[in-house]
């Protein structure tokens, strides 16, 4: 069986507290908060075996938020569309970067920026 290629996210940030927040509100993840021994202080998203990469916010030496580097794509908040998240993004005074872009079979993204300064897509298959 083919596996997914990418096997692990992590998303830097400068106040974690902050970023958990923002998670939170926008996706409705809870969200598990770990320090390690090097110093570096995590929160962990939601995880499951099966589609899709698992991942965290991170704060720590050497991560810092950018619009540079790779890009994130997330589930449309709760399960629903480009549309909704892109209105929950206004309604919170989230920053659009990019609105909803129709990618024809592949469905609808856009991006947004976190509470850190990351930018990160919403996707969904309906618009």
């Amino acid at each position: 069986m083919q596996k997914n290629p990418i096997g692990w996210v992590e998303i830097p940030a400068t106040d974690l507290d902050r970023a958990e927040k923002f998670y939170t509100d926008y996706f409705g993840y809870e969200m598990s908060r770990q320090e390690d021994k090097m110093g570096f202080s995590m929160s962990w998203f939601p995880m499951d075996e099966g589609y899709g990469a698992a991942g965290m916010i991170i704060k720590g030496e050497g991560y810092v938020p950018s619009h540079q580097g790779s890009l994130v794509y997330f589930t449309a908040p709760h399960g629903g569309t480009v549309e909704d998240g892109l209105k929950k993004a206004e309604e919170s005074g989230i920053k659009i970067i990019v609105g909803k872009t129709d990618i024809g079979e592949h469905g609808f993204f856009a991006i947004i920026e976190d509470s850190e300064g990351n930018k990160i897509a919403i996707h969904s298959m309906k618009g």
